[in-house]
Parts: C-alpha cells; structure tokens; sequence
C-alpha cells in the first residue's frame, strides 16, 4: 500500500508528549500518530443525510392526504420547478 507523507505542526508540549509516548512504547513517532488518527477517526460518527435525519425523526409522509412516496417517487415530479 502506498502511504502518503504530511506535515503537521505542534507545540514544544505536545512535541514532548509525543516524544515521550513513542519512547516508552517502542514505536517511531510517526507510528503513534498513526494509530491515534485511526482511533480518532474510528471514533467519529458517519454524518447523516438530510434525508436520513427526516426518516428517522418520522417527518416523511406525515403530511395528511398526500403519497408517503412524494419526495422520493420521480411520477410525483412531472412540472416541479416548472
């Protein structure tokens, strides 16, 4: 696998910290930041789609007497913007 090289800039503490938790761990820098970005980015949550948030908040189909498919079904769609 082809890896890519970035520069990033800290501060003298988190230099040190770093230095100090690649020491006592046996692992270059480099390899410590790795594995901290793969646990921060493990971490974070896969963003929602407008559409996933109105599924899941229950506000497709609630409108009364319309299609539950309006937004969704292309039939629904002949003359929109027109």
């Amino acid at each position: 696998m082809a890896s890519c090289r970035i520069s990033v800039r800290i501060d003298a503490a988190l230099e040190q910290r770093l230095k100090q938790e690649s020491t006592s761990r046996g692992k270059a820098e480099s390899d410590v930041v790795r594995e901290a970005l793969e646990q921060y980015f493990a971490g974070r949550q896969k963003p929602e789609s407008c559409y996933d948030i109105a599924s899941r908040t229950g506000v497709i189909g609630c409108a009364k007497g319309l299609p539950a498919d309006l937004s969704t079904n292309p039939r629904h769609f002949d003359g929109f913007g027109k």
